[in-house]
């Protein structure tokens, strides 16, 4: 059997209630948590227990998406893979990616987002896929110029944490331009 969320590292699936651990210890890595979005502030055992059982239980439709990156090494939970801002009638929608420290170079973050514009762009034909991008997330900026995205613009100042205003670079992929890299599967 073949599954168009499994890769060749990472495996796409639901979040289980039991995830919530590891995504209590992805939340404590505040370095992390500012590149991805904002610092958050913590949040109890009990709380993060609940997220997770309400996210798991949470119907997703094929266009908002919030899914587990497992890695098929180990079996470990490796990150999350989300969709927003989707707008059928422009074709158009934004995706983010995390990735826990330990499991960073690895290569999972370009399999699971892989698997994700596959599934978006030749299932529910969307024809292109927007990130942003805070301006001094280097590692970041790097993935998506290599994965193929297009730098599309840059909003000054436009987000405000750690003090100051920071820039967001704006990134594009099309359809096209995706299947030009990544071929989609021919086994129908």
């Amino acid at each position: 059997m073949s599954s168009a969320w499994v890769g060749d590292l990472v495996r796409l699936r639901g979040v289980e209630p039991e995830d919530w651990e590891d995504f209590q210890r992805f939340d404590q890595n505040t370095t992390d948590m500012r590149r991805m979005d904002r610092i958050h502030p913590p949040r109890s055992a009990a709380g993060q227990r609940e997220w997770a059982q309400k996210t798991a239980l949470k119907d997703q439709n094929d266009d908002k998406l919030m899914l587990a990156i497992e890695s098929l090494a180990d079996g470990a939970l490796a990150g999350m893979l989300t969709t927003a801002l989707a707008d059928q009638r422009a074709g158009r929608f934004m995706y983010g990616i995390a990735i826990g420290d330990d499991h960073k170079g690895r290569g999972y973050a370009s399999d699971a987002l892989r698997l994700l514009l596959s599934f978006m762009f030749a299932e529910r034909r969307f024809h292109k896929c927007e990130a942003s991008v805070w301006a001094f997330n280097e590692p970041s900026l790097a993935f998506h110029r290599k994965f193929g995205f297009q730098e599309e613009g840059r909003l000054r100042d436009h987000e405000f944490f750690a003090g100051r205003h920071h820039d967001v670079v704006l990134f594009g992929m099309t359809a096209p331009e995706f299947a030009a890299r990544y071929p989609f599967p021919t086994e129908i």
